[in-house]
């Protein structure tokens, strides 16, 4: 049996919009994803990175309620 995920037209959105969402800076992404940390992200071919929506909500709840 094969997984199916659907995405919606702007479900994957690029970092520096993800940066936008969560007022941080593009590099600060880029320095989360090396330390393997942060929002989950998509690796799509050998440079290009996405973000789902959902995960940055998701990322955004849980950092709030460990404040």
């Amino acid at each position: 049996m094969t997984k199916e995920i659907l995405l919606s037209p702007g479900d994957l959105i690029d970092e520096k919009e993800a940066a936008a969402i969560l007022a941080v800076a593009t590099t600060t992404l880029r320095n989360w994803r090396a330390l393997r940390q942060g929002p989950p992200f998509l690796k799509i071919g050998r440079r290009l990175v996405r973000y789902r929506r959902g995960d940055l909500a998701v990322f955004i709840c849980n950092e709030g309620a460990k404040a």
